[in-house]
């Protein structure tokens, strides 16, 4: 249906949201008063703060009004996304150690040498598109502590949008739930800590493969595979729900003659450091760097790792490694059987697999690779309430791995967090399992259902 022809979806009158609405501005305004009083800037900086603040909540509204929310919707809505940037806010004075050893420096040797003519330079361990946002910052006279921050809340909106849009994939067109999803993803506690708390920059890489993925089922191949490139070109991590797109590709989703795309996105992301005089190897070679720059088979990640001696030998990785490939194998199998009759529900639940399976199974992942699959469980659940315990479970465990970075302790045994997610991951295949069982199946578990009696005849 186009987008002229979509109705709006259902909501619950004036009545609601119109209090909801006040509410939204109040928590809005709020916020703004927080903005204030933030310790490491100027007034001119706070005045900045102050206006993308006001700039990332109409962003979050005129996105949801683009997707056909009504004015009702949109004031319904205006009190999660008033209380979603008040807590960002709450969270933009927090300096994380991440900071502190890592982005801030980069950020300095930026300003300190010339901005975007030291991208020849080996600075740090990201890829290059997130260097240029750094060496853009160097040629503005504002603290770049705050900025940072706000600008990962910006793809934090960029990623509820593609919840938005995954989720409207799967639900009636007048449904409220894709702006459900929207709103609990800019809430999703994970979320709301990795970029304002953290000063993390997770959302980037994840809202580009929502949106890839949301054009991979909608058929549009070749926006699909740019953005998902673009993705890569952004974070590694971007690798655990990249091959969805094998099964976007053998189910007919993706054309073959597009696939060139993704690799001309992730080149295209590298021409300014190339044009820059940074080496092509150099660029080429910063994942391979990642892979080998921790030791340790866990850092407070709650894989498979923190349910095994914290003394095994380095050899003991690959066995994870060997998981982790037969499970992708096994469910792109598993899809490839059924590809004549894959539906979308089915690939999104592969994709859940293989967001929680691939870091839980892998050595050397760290606490926030699971952001995807935090992210995706959610969507999911918004789709089907029965995956809400699901979600949760990936929620908790997920939470206690920023706990123990945050707060340098542990609120549970990692232990825990890892059988918390292994619990997930088997609902998860689980799930899977079910959405590709063949037409017949279905049917006859219908079939098997007790009827339910009308309410005519109830009342008889």
């Amino acid at each position: 249906m186009s987008d002229t022809l979509r109705p709006a979806p259902r909501t619950c009158g004036a009545w609601l949201a119109i209090p909801c609405g006040a509410a939204g501005a109040a928590l809005l305004i709020l916020a703004l008063a927080k903005v204030t009083g933030l310790q490491y800037t100027g007034a001119a900086g706070r005045g900045l703060v102050f206006l993308l603040i006001l700039l990332l909540a109409a962003l979050a509204l005129a996105l949801l009004a683009w997707e056909g929310c009504g004015w009702q919707l949109c004031l319904l809505c205006l009190l999660p996304v008033g209380a979603a940037l008040f807590y960002r806010v709450l969270c933009l004075d927090y300096c994380s150690y991440d900071y502190y050893d890592f982005l801030g420096p980069w950020a300095a040797y930026f300003r300190d040498n010339g901005g975007f003519a030291a991208l020849k330079d080996n600075i740090g361990d990201y890829n290059v598109p997130y260097l240029y946002f750094l060496a853009a910052l160097s040629y503005f006279n504002v603290p770049d502590f705050y900025l940072i921050k706000l600008f990962s809340v910006l793809f934090d909106v960029a990623l509820s949008w593609g919840g938005f849009r995954l989720c409207r994939l799967f639900c009636p067109d007048d449904s409220p739930r894709p702006a459900a999803a929207f709103c609990l993803l800019l809430l999703l506690p994970t979320v709301v800590l990795n970029g304002a708390c953290w000063s993390q920059c997770d959302s980037i890489y994840a809202a580009l493969i929502l949106h890839a993925l949301a054009c991979g089922l909608e058929r549009r191949s070749a926006p699909s595979l740019v953005l998902a490139g673009l993705a890569f070109s952004v974070k590694l991590q971007t690798i655990f729900l990249l091959p969805l797109w094998a099964a976007l590709w053998f189910t007919g989703r993706v054309r073959t003659r597009d696939l060139p795309l993704f690799p001309a996105a992730f080149l295209a992301a590298a021409l300014p450091a190339l044009l820059a005089g940074k080496p092509l190897p150099d660029i080429l070679m910063v994942y391979v760097g990642q892979t080998k720059a921790y030791s340790a088979l866990a850092l407070n990640a709650p894989s498979v790792y923190a349910l095994l001696p914290g003394n095994l030998p380095a050899g003991a990785s690959l066995p994870g490694i060997a998981a982790a490939g037969l499970l992708t194998a096994g469910v792109l199998l598993a899809l490839f059987l059924r590809r004549q009759r894959v539906t979308g529900r089915a690939l999104l639940a592969a994709g859940v697999v293989l967001a929680i399976g691939i870091p839980f199974l892998l050595p050397h992942m760290h606490d926030r690779y699971f952001f995807l699959a935090d992210v995706l469980t959610l969507l999911w659940a918004c789709t089907d309430r029965r995956r809400i315990p699901l979600a949760a479970l990936v929620q908790i465990a997920s939470l206690g791995a920023y706990y123990a970075y945050l707060k340098l302790e542990y609120a549970f045994p990692m232990a825990l967090g890892a059988l918390l997610m292994l619990a997930a991951l088997l609902g998860a295949v689980w799930g899977l399992f079910r959405s590709l069982r063949p037409p017949a199946d279905i049917a006859r578990e219908i079939q098997k259902r007790p009827r339910l009696h009308s309410r005519q005849g109830r009342a008889r």
